[in-house]
């Protein structure tokens, strides 16, 4: 049975990192190696209650990480509605390429860890196409948002869903995690906007003839502010809450989302049915990406079954035999993630390593949440963020892999090095 529930697994994980040449959506992949691994799994196991216990048990806790992303992807598609991302975007303005890099590259860095990496890439890269006319400028402002995104993710407990998987799992807590890794993911930024500062130095911006608002409507802006601050400051409180509560932080993000909905239909109380059509929480419900969604369930459930029938467990018996350090097991994944999706990674690395032997906010999960984060940098196809880029943009993979890999790779390494001295000299 192990051998069958390896393969159907191995199989599943390449079609999910193939799905671009193969053009098979990897949520397919995903919820069909799920439905496999269990199906195989029930019928060779002799004690169906256990089996139904601990799909039981998995499901509760993939739904937790499902309806914290549900309701931070709702929140965000409201402000947005709303042209809340206008508070930050407007005030940019500035006539040197370097100077518009290292703003950008900031102001992605930290939008990312308040937001989330993806959402984060989508806007900003939005905002290149209104401030640069010429795509090759535009190409490679988008590669080092990538960067800056899931930089800026990895060190916040809701900035990525790797991070955000570890934190509800109870692998890391939140201020924990930003002062163990803030350090290492800010130099994972900085080096490559290092780089690409002197190659852009005496460049000038080059804005469009005119900017292109694809005919969205205008909100009025203390509508704008209300929303986004509102938005904002119900992300923000999610770790206050789950502090204070030691409620599990789904709880705070529909509580959030509750606030957010009855403030909104209050404003909105006196315009017609057609008017506030688009601005309501109901219709941004409708744009969140149910897909991504979907894959997050089917990979966890996959990852559970290897996690019960202890695969997983005798696999990191076996990295920590063989290769004996934590640090280059944890790089290795880090990297690996640059090739198929950093969640799975992540998922099966919560189910190899026991808790027990890796207590909370230990070595391990810190630098993993940094090198899953930002190790998908280094490929393209290695992260959400990477992907929408990669879409938005019409970015070719092996015209990243000559202009953006090697700074992300260098990033990473720099971000390493800095995690592991702060570990050396904080312990």
């Amino acid at each position: 049975m192990f051998t069958i529930l390896v393969f159907i697994f191995v199989v599943a994980y390449f079609a999910i990192a193939l799905e671009h040449p193969i053009r098979v959506n990897k949520s397919a992949s995903a919820l069909l190696g799920a439905g496999l691994l269990w199906t195989v799994y029930a019928l060779n196991s002799g004690d169906h209650v256990l089996v139904d216990h601990q799909l039981n048990e998995s499901l509760a806790s993939t739904a937790q990480i499902v309806f914290f992303l549900m309701g931070a992807m709702t929140i965000v598609e409201v402000v947005d509605a709303h042209n809340g991302f206008e508070v930050i975007t407007k005030p940019i303005r500035t006539t040197k390429l370097n100077a518009l890099m290292w703003l950008v590259g900031f102001v992605t860095f930290f939008l990312s860890a308040i937001l989330d990496n993806l959402t984060t890439t989508i806007v900003m890269i939005s905002l290149m196409k209104k401030l640069l006319d010429k795509q090759e400028d535009r190409l490679i402002f988008a590669g080092l948002i990538v960067i800056a995104a899931n930089a800026g993710g990895a060190w916040s407990p809701i900035g990525d869903v790797t991070t955000t998987m570890l934190w509800i799992g109870g692998q890391v807590t939140s201020l924990a995690i930003i002062e163990g890794t803030f350090l290492a993911s800010l130099a994972n930024l900085i080096i490559p906007l290092s780089v690409v500062s002197c190659m852009l130095k005496g460049r000038a911006v080059v804005p469009p003839l005119r900017a292109d608002d694809n005919g969205r409507r205008q909100t009025p802006p203390y509508v704008r502010n209300v929303m986004f601050y509102l938005g904002l400051s119900i992300l923000v409180c999610v770790p206050v809450f789950k502090t204070v509560t030691h409620l599990p932080p789904f709880m705070g993000i529909l509580f959030g989302l509750g606030i957010l909905w009855l403030v909104g239909e209050l404003i909105h109380r006196n315009k017609s049915e057609k008017e506030k059509a688009h601005l309501t929480l109901a219709h941004a419900l409708t744009k969140i990406d149910m897909s991504s969604i979907v894959f997050f369930v089917g990979i966890l459930l996959s990852v559970a079954t290897l996690e019960h029938t202890h695969i997983l467990g005798s696999l990191a018996k076996w990295l920590d035999h063989t290769v004996g350090r934590l640090d280059v097991i944890v790089t290795v994944i880090g990297l690996t993630s640059s090739v198929v999706d950093n969640v799975p990674m992540v998922a099966a690395s919560m189910g190899m390593y026991d808790l027990a032997q890796h207590p909370t906010d230990s070595f391990l999960w810190e630098m993993l949440s940094y090198a899953a984060g930002t190790g998908g940098s280094i490929l393209i196809i290695g992260s959400a963020a990477g992907v929408a880029a990669m879409g938005l943009e019409k970015i070719h993979f092996f015209w990243y892999v000559k202009r953006i890999s090697g700074l992300a790779l260098l990033g990473y390494i720099g971000g390493l090095a800095v995690y592991i001295i702060q570990f050396k000299l904080s312990h």
